[in-house]
């Protein structure tokens, strides 16, 4: 307890930054429990239904509910800006992953933002490590998009600036963030938009 009481204490004791660790790991258990709650959902219907879902069925049903979510929250916007065989031909390789992909996905998707935040706390875009969290960025995009360019990847991350929805998931209580992955981004595909 006496511990405890000191480290609290101490001149250098960073609380600001304690209570961002603490939310960034609360807002991962939340994405984790909505994905565990719409399962559930799927499963109590199934079962009130007097069938038994398989997991692949499951697995099934959650895609097409996330491809009709984003549809719902973003579908005109997206398909204004990147035209409907675009958002098509992404929906359907989406449709088409693999529970082992989205796994893999989750799994970099988690990688990406450890390595960000490393990467930010030196605040050198141009660091190996900063790079190191472009390429990861790189490989996460290309299990939703249909074909890569360096063009459309800087793009995304001038989106991610421009746009507050974007802004606050890269910022997620380290503001700045979101800029440093748009310029290491920048620096990894050579160009820049801004």
């Amino acid at each position: 307890m006496d511990s405890i009481r000191e480290i609290l204490n101490s001149p250098f004791f960073d609380e600001v930054k304690v209570l961002k660790e603490h939310r960034k790991k609360l807002l991962e258990k939340k994405r984790q429990l909505d994905l565990l709650i719409a399962n559930l959902d799927r499963t109590i219907i199934s079962k009130e239904r007097g069938s038994n879902m398989s997991d692949q069925k499951k697995f099934e049903g959650f895609k097409k509910k996330m491809i009709s979510e984003n549809e719902r929250k973003y579908g005109k916007e997206i398909r204004g800006k990147y035209g409907d065989d675009v958002v098509d031909r992404s929906n359907k390789k989406f449709k088409n992953m693999s529970q082992e992909e989205y796994d893999e996905i989750n799994e970099l998707e988690e990688n990406l933002m450890e390595t960000l935040q490393a990467a930010f706390e030196t605040g050198d875009p141009a660091s190996e490590l900063a790079q190191k969290a472009a390429e990861l960025h790189r490989q996460w995009i290309s299990f939703y998009w249909d074909s890569y360019s360096k063009e459309a990847h800087s793009g995304l991350a001038e989106m991610y600036v421009a746009d507050e929805r974007f802004k606050s998931y890269y910022d997620q209580g380290y503001p700045g963030r979101a800029e440093f992955l748009r310029d290491t981004i920048c620096i990894y595909t050579g160009i820049k938009n801004h």
